[in-house]
């Protein structure tokens, strides 16, 4: 294994770390396959801000030596994982995304930056972003067309995924910047329940609606990512004191009984491509009797507007340093939002505040019938084009809620782009929704197998 660079990037990042808990495979040598990897391709993909092999390797190299000294290793240990250029590393640069921003170095880690070296892992490097995490496009490219976009904000970290330069890596979604970039890059994507990851030591653009997500190749690989990033945190309110969550264990075990799933087209059904229409359709018709079809209540279709309240106002506020020292440098895309957010009426704002919770109540008897709700990623494949990271509308009503959502690679368009299916459960639901997305995954699996 140790001489296959290839069968290697293979692994599932399940699979690697277990085979260097075990010590069939050198961390050293797992890195040295993903920096192969890395030169052969970060120079068409541009996923990675900042990058140091010689840094990474030094890493290994102490991961190597933690274990051989007979010390007790940790749940990810020798694993490379890429984070969001929003999220502060000590001692490495941390832009986001802007060039106001440009040479900053913390001096302390993220909640989350602390918890992933706890575990054993190696930060590999910092990904692309949009600007500030909004919508102004970066240098990424789509790793299974270049011409198209891989969606945003966590552009960088769902490429370099895709690409197989990292088996994990970290983004954070305020719209719908972990799931749709994942569904147009043709990973696993996964967004916790709101509350579960701390982010203290993040870029805050919208306190009430800014998440930390994860990327992987599997769904095993991303419970056992999140699962370490969960937890409490004085410093972030939205986090609760609370048990941790087995979420691996619960999602590498199969369901007691066959999952039920109900099919929701969203108030913005018409904004998916006619590709995405047909295959979430055939999907629903295929799980049969597993499968029933709902609606959502009307007040549903201003749950785009009042997420976009919210987060343009909070925005409007987060950023005041952006504005005041150097607005004349902010895409006009961004400058347009902020202004517009500068403008919110206090009573507008606090109202749409109230939302959140009104729309998941309304959830409440759509759960007690089902495992999880069945919906697109995004309204189709990735946009062609490098000018837009695509449209977040599939994702906004779950990111407004609060609920926990995944996304799967499960089809593809006529051209080979890939189509993600979202999964959304109920608030907390985060290990049960993991089981069922496996469950749905091994089941198109042996399925296909049997056509």
């Amino acid at each position: 294994m140790a001489n296959d660079p290839m069968a290697m990037i293979g692994l599932s990042a399940l699979e690697a770390r277990d085979n260097m808990a075990s010590g069939a495979l050198a961390a050293t040598d797992y890195m040295r396959s993903c920096l192969d990897r890395i030169a052969a391709v970060e120079g068409e993909i541009q996923a990675f801000e900042w990058f140091d092999a010689d840094f990474a390797m030094r890493q290994a190299q102490g991961a190597d030596a933690h274990r051989k000294s007979g010390r007790p290793i940790g749940p990810l240990h020798g694993l490379p994982v890429a984070l969001k250029d929003i999220i502060d590393t000590r001692g490495i640069p941390t832009a986001n995304g802007t060039v106001l921003d440009a040479g900053r170095v913390p001096e302390r880690d993220a909640v989350i930056v602390e918890k992933l070296r706890a575990a054993g892992a190696i930060i590999i490097g910092k990904t692309v972003t949009t600007e500030l995490a909004f919508m102004h496009p970066g240098k990424t490219r789509n790793p299974v067309n270049q011409a198209h976009t891989p969606g945003g904000s966590s552009s960088g970290s769902a490429a370099a995924v895709a690409a197989g330069m990292v088996p994990l890596a970290v983004g954070t979604q305020t719209g719908g910047s972990v799931i749709r970039p994942a569904a147009y890059c043709g990973v696993t994507g996964f967004l916790p329940s709101a509350g579960s990851i701390p982010r203290t030591g993040i870029l805050t653009q919208s306190p009430t609606l800014d998440r930390v997500g994860v990327f992987a190749r599997s769904v095993e690989d991303a419970a056992m990512l999140a699962e370490v990033l969960f937890g409490h945190d004085e410093l972030d309110k939205a986090t609760i004191p609370a048990p941790h969550p087995k979420l691996l264990s619960i999602a590498s075990t199969d369901a007691p009984v066959r999952p039920q799933f109900v099919f929701i087209r969203t108030p913005y059904w018409d904004k998916a491509s006619k590709a995405c229409q047909l295959a979430m359709e055939e999907l629903a018709e295929h799980l049969g009797e597993g499968c029933f079809e709902t609606g959502l209540p009307d007040a549903f279709s201003e749950a785009a507007s009042m997420r976009e309240r919210i987060n343009l106002a909070e925005m409007a506020k987060c950023y005041h340093r952006y504005i005041r020292d150097g607005g004349d440098q902010l895409s006009p895309q961004l400058s347009q939002a902020l202004e517009k957010g500068g403008k919110a009426l206090a009573h507008d704002y606090i109202a749409a505040l109230d939302w959140p919770d009104y729309l998941y109540a309304a959830l409440g008897s759509i759960f007690q019938r089902c495992d999880a709700i069945i919906t697109p990623a995004a309204p189709g494949p990735a946009p062609k084009g490098l000018e837009s990271t695509g449209d977040p509308v599939f994702n906004v009503i779950w990111t407004l809620c609060g609920t926990p959502a995944i996304t799967l690679p499960l089809f593809a368009d006529e051209d080979g782009m890939p189509m993600g299916v979202q999964l959304i459960g109920p608030r907390g639901g985060d290990a049960r929704l993991l089981r069922t997305a496996r469950w749905l995954v091994k089941h198109l699996e042996t399925d296909g197998q049997g056509d």
